[in-house]
């Protein structure tokens, strides 16, 4: 019973690693060539998984979960509503089923796999290995001038690219759970971890995310230093965050100065030290475009996937406000940003409150894990991406307790 026990969790930490990044697995050329789509395929073989995780454990709920998520189920209320005054119709149509119907069953999943901790180790371990594999496809597809899109291999001729926001993420989580195994160890094994850091920080340079690289370095800084805190070194945690700072802008710094035709090649590193006057800051004008819509459209916004048209780029996703809470203040108006900012707000105040009550590597996996994607969230995707919904079952997993039955 014990081993078919270790199988669910296992299963279930593996699947949801998988559906998490599938995103990224589909830059991976053998993935991409699958006859069936990963993240569906992942989805129907997780959600069979989850119930009988829950059954097979006993829980123990912190009250503080009481908030968050009576806040999130509210927001997803809210936007249904908002909906009804929206003038997008392409938009509204695509997003607002990914966020009422994937939002919570991938909270649900992230906090499940979160406070099991067999089920969290194989996840952790699926990710570091999620990362080496999509850093390893980016690096073959630019040296072989193949274009990974999405999964559309050719998608751009012109211009070698790859779906660097998500490949970068999962980077960028894979380096902040290696950093935090790098601590834990000893002996030699923490000269295997140091390389795998190094391997994935390299990695992260070649697809051009510049939010990829500063998830990677909060990650690789945060958490083990997180870690650190949480055993009472204070000092070698102050010290680890300020090596790892010093370490990696001075590593930037060198790669620019002293090989300037690797920043043709590296393409984060292009991006990062461009010429400004040569971008137009399509980030800074939608964070405009949506503080004024949030003003003029108050109290109850523009509706849900209203924003583009309100903003004159058309019903187009893509240019969203790249911002959540500039979304939600544009779109659902102050109700959805005040529930915004209880669940996805409150989910960080329990964690932080929490963590000095849980296992300190625990904390550190789980910081590890969300600090990429809530950079990644304040900088870029809408609230329809899956991927922010895990992590705050991620968040809220650390008040959740997980306890096998005897049988």
């Amino acid at each position: 019973m014990r081993a078919e026990t270790g199988l669910l969790a296992g299963g279930a930490g593996l699947l949801a690693a998988v559906l998490h990044f599938a995103g990224a697995l589909k830059s991976v050329p053998p993935v991409a060539a699958l006859p069936v789509d990963l993240t569906a395929a992942a989805a129907v073989l997780l959600l069979p998984c989850l119930p009988l995780l829950a059954l097979d454990r006993r829980w123990r709920l912190d009250r503080a979960l009481a908030l968050p998520l009576a806040s999130a189920a509210l927001l997803l209320l809210w936007l249904v509503l908002a909906g009804s005054w929206s003038a997008s119709r392409v938009v509204l149509a695509e997003k607002l089923p990914q966020v009422v119907l994937l939002g919570p069953p991938m909270l649900v999943a992230g906090l499940l796999v979160g406070a099991d901790a067999p089920a969290r180790r194989r996840f952790c371990a699926t990710v570091v290995a999620i990362g080496l594999v999509v850093g390893a496809a980016v690096a073959w597809g630019l040296a072989t001038d193949q274009v990974v899109l999405g999964g559309e291999v050719g998608a751009d001729p012109a211009r070698i690219r790859v779906q660097y926001q998500l490949a970068g993420l999962a980077i960028a989580c894979a380096a902040g759970l290696a950093a935090v195994r790098l601590v834990e160890v000893r002996g030699a094994a923490r000269l295997a971890w140091a390389l795998t850091v190094l391997a994935l920080a390299a990695a992260v340079l070649l697809p051009g995310g510049r939010a990829a690289l500063l998830g990677l370095g909060l990650a690789v800084a945060g958490a083990p230093a997180l870690l650190l805190w949480l055993q009472g070194r204070r000092l070698a945690a102050l010290l680890w965050t300020a090596g790892v700072a010093v370490l990696g802008l001075g590593g930037l710094f060198a790669l620019r100065a002293t090989a300037p035709v690797w920043a043709d090649e590296l393409r984060t590193l292009e991006r990062l030290f461009g010429d400004p006057a040569t971008e137009i800051p399509a980030r800074l004008i939608l964070w405009g475009e949506a503080l004024r819509w949030g003003g003029l459209a108050a109290p109850f916004g523009l509706g849900t996937g209203g924003f583009n048209l309100a903003a004159g780029v058309g019903d187009d996703r893509s240019l969203h406000p790249h911002n959540h809470a500039l979304e939600m203040l544009a779109e659902a108006g102050l109700p959805g940003l005040l529930l915004w900012l209880l669940a996805f707000g409150g989910g960080a105040g329990l964690a932080l409150a929490r963590a000095g009550r849980v296992a300190p590597g625990r904390a550190a996996r789980i910081a590890a894990l969300t600090l990429p994607v809530a950079l990644t969230a304040m900088v870029s995707t809408d609230l329809g991406n899956r991927m922010a919904w895990f992590a705050l079952g991620l968040l809220l997993s650390l008040g959740l307790e997980a306890e096998r039955r005897n049988v």
